[in-house]
């Protein structure tokens, strides 16, 4: 396979037109982290047009001081950039700094003065990216609408939402209505990383491009379905975040729950943004809403304690950095959902996501049902259940588990694995890459709509209030997964709860 370059891995990728890119929380750590690092490789290949701007709202500095502090943060998670002299002069000539802060109506004004035709294109096209606290979403849209950059008469504007997309429904109806009242729908892009990643995105493709697939993808030969991330760090900076969230709100009700809408979905009409979400979105209104008094059997909640991981101990959760003593905030989350619906009905659906856990690995797991009989004599063992497993990182790829005979005298069984590695990671371009471009050329289909967001946050409601007064929480040891609740909550699912990065033959 020939190996690609940085500037020719997208050569077949239609280039956007040229475009303001506008950053709130220009001096940022996502915007140092990975918004810069993928906007300046997007430039390289050709993902943004090389007419575009970069424009960030900064406070308080010039633009020299702007520079450094993006070149400073760049030096330390990405040496290759900074250390192109050249290339990094060039991209530093795009950025365009406006004074001012997002509580001043009189910055949005200088905002609409440095928005411009670009290059060839006659319109003022225009991107808004809020890389800033949650609580700043719905000001800074009053703020672009209040000086005319919601209206598309002079080009499309567009702004772009990070997660958290509120803490509740009540939040998220909120907010929702906060962006609605400034800009509509297709203008609004509620961003989730885990959606532009590589490997979640060829869910599709392997659900919908391959025959082979859609015979068994129902309640027939499935037993049950198990989507897994598994972290082996801990909360590293996020304490002020995470203390409020928890991994039920972090990354079960956003990442994990649209990874689940992709794996059930019926196919769409076409491969379109509204014809994808809206298949999304018949599976979220299917699963089964969660009664008080069962949530206790359907979840599970604990919290790492000080423990080892890789010969390095590791200290409590609450022992973190900015985080209470008393902490009963979960790292740890697991959910059993059941969607009912004609393929689904029956078979239960598990996500479960923790923090220094074993392993770093996200997979999702099909497990299908046992033969029906038991063809051979009674002193050969019973074939072990076949199993379909994407792993989304960090080797993305499928493995197919099936039997096979032992070598040998003998009628007994073994498990075979059959892998396909998914790419060669040089072609792979970053989830932020993938989304930037897609928002630039106007493509919602890996973005939340409203409809979704409030939906998933309707149905993990009754967790959250079962659990926010609650005064004590399970514990495991940070380097494991020792977490007893999970053998109770898959205790009907064949072959129980499948432990991410330790049921592949290679680590038995």
């Amino acid at each position: 396979m020939t190996r690609q370059t940085e500037s020719t891995r997208f050569n077949d990728v239609k280039a956007a037109d040229p475009s303001n890119i506008v950053i709130f929380g220009a001096t940022g750590d996502l915007t140092k982290r990975k918004l810069i690092p993928s906007l300046i490789r997007m430039l390289d290949c050709g993902l943004v047009h090389k007419d575009s701007r970069i424009i960030g709202l900064v406070n308080k500095r010039t633009k020299e001081e702007w520079i450094k502090i993006l070149f400073d943060g760049l030096s330390e998670i990405c040496h290759n950039i900074t250390k192109d002299h050249q290339k990094w002069a060039a991209f530093t000539e795009k950025l365009i700094l406006v004074p001012g802060d997002l509580g001043d109506e009189e910055s949005y004004s200088r905002l609409a003065e440095a928005i411009h035709p670009l290059g060839n294109c006659k319109q003022k096209n225009a991107m808004f990216y809020c890389a800033i606290p949650p609580a700043w979403y719905g000001k800074v849209a009053q703020g672009l609408g209040k000086v005319g950059l919601a209206s598309e008469a002079e080009g499309y504007r567009r702004i772009v939402i990070e997660k958290p997309f509120g803490m509740n429904l009540e939040t998220s109806l909120a907010l929702n209505a906060e962006l609605q009242a400034v800009f509509n729908e297709k203008q609004i892009y509620r961003i989730d990383h885990y959606l532009g990643k590589e490997s979640v995105q060829n869910l599709l493709v392997y659900r919908f491009a391959n025959g082979i697939m859609e015979p068994l993808w129902n309640r027939n030969y499935i037993d049950n379905v198990q989507i897994n991330v598994s972290e082996t760090l801990g909360i590293e900076y996020r304490a002020q975040y995470y203390e409020k969230a928890g991994a039920l709100r972090d990354m079960i009700q956003s990442h994990l729950m649209q990874v689940m809408t992709l794996v059930a979905m019926e196919p769409p009409v076409e491969f379109t943004a509204n014809a994808v979400r809206d298949e999304k979105i018949k599976v979220l209104r299917a699963v089964r809403r969660f009664k008080p008094e069962d949530v206790d059997s359907l979840t599970v909640a604990a919290q790492y304690a000080k423990g080892i991981i890789r010969d390095e101990i590791k200290p409590a959760y609450v022992a973190e950095e900015g985080v209470s003593p008393d902490s009963v905030t979960e790292t740890f989350a697991a959910v059993r959902f059941q969607i009912d619906n004609w393929r689904w009905q029956g078979v239960p659906f598990i996500l479960a996501s923790g923090k220094r856990l074993p392993n770093r690995v996200s997979e999702v797991i099909i497990r299908f049902k046992k033969p029906p009989f038991n063809l051979f004599n009674e002193h050969a063992s019973l074939p072990t259940s076949n199993a379909l497993i994407f792993r989304l990182q960090p080797d993305s790829g499928i493995v197919l588990r099936i039997n096979a005979k032992k070598p040998g005298l003998t009628t007994d069984n073994e498990v075979m694995e059959m892998h396909a590695p998914y790419a060669n990671t040089d072609a792979v371009a970053d989830a932020y890459e993938v989304l930037m471009h897609d928002v630039l050329m106007g493509d919602g289909t890996l973005f939340s709509r409203a409809d979704e967001v409030n939906e998933s946050w309707a149905i993990i409601e009754p967790i959250l209030n079962a659990w926010k007064d609650r005064v004590s929480i399970d514990r495991y040891p940070a380097g494991s997964d020792e977490i007893p609740a999970m053998e109770a909550l898959t205790k009907d699912c064949l072959c129980g709860w499948y432990r991410p990065g330790k049921d592949h033959l290679d680590d038995e």
